[in-house]
């Protein structure tokens, strides 16, 4: 057991505080060969980076990435993977830990800072340490490094509601996530966004966002019947990420207000001998018993609002006295906008996982 790796075979451990010199992780198990250089993060972790927009947290950090080991030149001069720890680094280079030296004795409502002082007995307050959101940072550059172990595979994530506000299925357009600040599909709703998260922001709040994922491409097989199966590792991978607190599978909930033949995900014969079936519905998700069923791998994911605001909120100090908590500093009005990159990241981390495993298990 480990408290800061993740994976079974495409393993990966995050390190580094919010407010420390720098932050990093180790990538084992990675398969020797690969083609890998910064270049090959970098624009994963560029789009993620804060500071992009009035939207999101105005920390400057570049965000550049630097691979420390785990790579060799081959006779072409092309850096390869070669089975050993990949070594991932970016400094911090924006840290205003001043800011947060008002709430050193108080604790921070919906943040981790009573949690933390509560099992540890001390806590780093300077932006929460280790229960920031930086630390994403590397999930997202490990994502990056799976995402080469997965060519068959399409990644696509997008946010589909924020403080209540859905998109339109109707206005679904795949080419509009790139051309907002807010990942949204749905270029009507980006423009409600606009003022929606700038109200917020403007009166020192916050609001929550749902952030869907679709996986096309992952073929019928992997995963596990058990204790590896592919939805339990999306669902744990996804709530392992900051101010993530639901998460659901295909129609998740919406699944129990169904009947079974409602919910059944009717299969056709496929065309030719050896084709794959026809699936009249995905409503599992792309994942039946554990394991994927060809179908796109789909998930939501519901991040909670942003728990450091300039609005008081009631709490007590250390020492178990009544106080009011009001939070300087820079931070997201939304975080499941950036966090639309991590989401993404958590699939790609799983999805070559659990590649892995079946070629471990079935060649």
């Amino acid at each position: 057991m480990s408290w800061n790796t993740f994976g079974r075979v495409f393993r990966f451990t995050t390190w580094g505080e919010s407010h420390g010199p720098a932050i990093g992780c180790v990538i084992d198990g990675c398969p020797p060969g690969i083609a890998l250089s910064e270049s090959d993060i970098q624009p994963f972790l560029d789009a993620r980076k804060p500071g992009q927009n009035k939207f999101t947290t105005q920390r400057q950090e570049a965000d550049a990435v630097r691979i420390l080991s785990g790579v060799f030149a081959d006779e072409d001069g092309q850096q390869r993977t070669t089975g050993t720890p990949i070594s991932l680094l970016i400094e911090n280079t924006d840290q205003r830990s001043k800011d947060y030296s008002d709430i050193a004795g108080t604790y921070r409502p919906g943040h981790a800072d009573y949690a933390y002082d509560a099992k540890y007995g001390f806590r780093d307050y300077r932006g929460g340490g280790r229960s920031s959101a930086r630390e994403t940072a590397m999930r997202v550059a490990a994502g990056a490094v799976a995402r080469l172990l997965l060519p068959e595979v399409s990644l696509r994530a997008w946010v589909s509601e924020i403080g209540g506000d859905k998109v339109d299925p109707a206005n679904f357009d795949a080419d509009e996530i790139a051309r907002n600040p807010f990942w949204c599909p749905d270029a009507e709703a980006a423009k409600r966004w606009e003022t929606l998260v700038d109200d917020a922001r403007k009166a020192g709040s916050s609001l929550g966002a749902v952030v869907q994922c679709e996986a096309t491409g992952v073929p019928a097989g992997w995963g596990a019947p058990i204790y590896a199966k592919l939805d339990a590792e999306l669902a744990a991978a996804m709530m392992s990420i900051n101010a993530v607190k639901g998460v659901e599978i295909g129609d998740g909930f919406d699944a129990a207000r169904l009947t079974g033949e409602q919910n059944a995900d009717a299969m056709r014969p496929g065309e030719g001998d050896e084709a794959a079936p026809r699936f009249e519905a995905n409503h599992a998700g792309g994942i039946a018993g554990g394991i994927s069923t060809g179908q796109p791998v789909t998930c939501r994911v519901a991040f909670k609002p942003t728990s450091s605001i300039l609005t008081p909120v009631d709490s007590i100090t250390r020492e178990g006295e009544a106080a009011q908590v009001r939070t300087k500093g820079r931070h997201d009005p939304c975080v499941g906008i950036r966090g639309t990159p991590v989401v993404e990241a958590m699939m790609a981390l799983v999805l070559a996982d659990q590649k892995l495993l079946h070629r471990a298990q079935c060649g």
